[in-house]
C-alpha cells in the first residue's frame, strides 16, 4: 500500500522506490516481493524514469554531467544512465537555453566575463567541449569533441 501511495505522487526508480520503503521499516524480503510485481506489471519502469529524468533535468538547464550524478545517487544502474544521456539529442540547445536565460544574447568579451560564465555553466552539469562550443571558444584543439 505504501509504495502505490509513493507511485501515485510521482514516478520512482526500483531503487528510489526500495530504499523508501525500507527507511519506513519494512521487511526487506516483502520489498523485493513488492518492487518485483510492480516491476512486471510496469507501474515501476527504470528506463522510463530515466529518460523523464533525463529530459525534465535537462529542461531546467542542468547538464549531462549534473544529471548522470544525480541519476547515479538515486541508484539507477550505469547502463540505463548512459544510454539516456548519450540518447538525449538537445544538450548544446539546452546549454545555450541556459546560457541566455543568465546572461542575455550577447557574447562576453572579456576573457573574466567568458571564464564566469563558463564557471557557471560547468556548475550546471556541461561538459568543457559543449561550454567552449556555446561560448565560442577555439574547438579546433579539443580532445574531448
Amino acid at each position: 500500500m505504501a509504495a502505490l501511495d509513493s507511485l501515485a505522487r510521482r514516478d520512482h526508480s526500483s531503487e528510489d522506490l526500495r530504499r523508501k520503503l525500507v527507511d519506513k521499516g519494512y521487511d526487506h524480503a516483502v520489498v523485493g516481493e513488492v518492487i518485483e510485481r510492480l516491476c512486471a506489471e510496469k507501474l515501476i519502469d527504470d528506463r522510463r524514469y530515466v529518460e523523464n529524468f533525463v529530459a525534465y533535468h535537462a529542461g531546467r538547464g542542468q547538464g549531462p554531467l549534473r544529471v548522470r550524478a544525480d541519476l547515479r545517487k538515486i541508484g539507477v544502474q550505469a547502463a540505463l544512465v548512459e544510454e539516456a544521456i548519450e540518447a538525449y539529442p538537445d544538450w548544446i540547445a539546452q546549454l545555450r537555453k541556459a546560457h541566455q536565460k543568465k546572461f542575455g544574447t550577447q557574447r562576453p568579451a572579456l576573457y573574466a566575463d567568458r571564464q564566469r560564465q563558463a564557471r557557471f555553466l560547468g556548475y550546471r552539469g556541461f561538459t568543457g567541449a559543449q561550454i567552449r562550443l556555446a561560448l565560442g571558444f577555439d574547438t579546433d584543439l579539443d580532445l574531448d569533441t
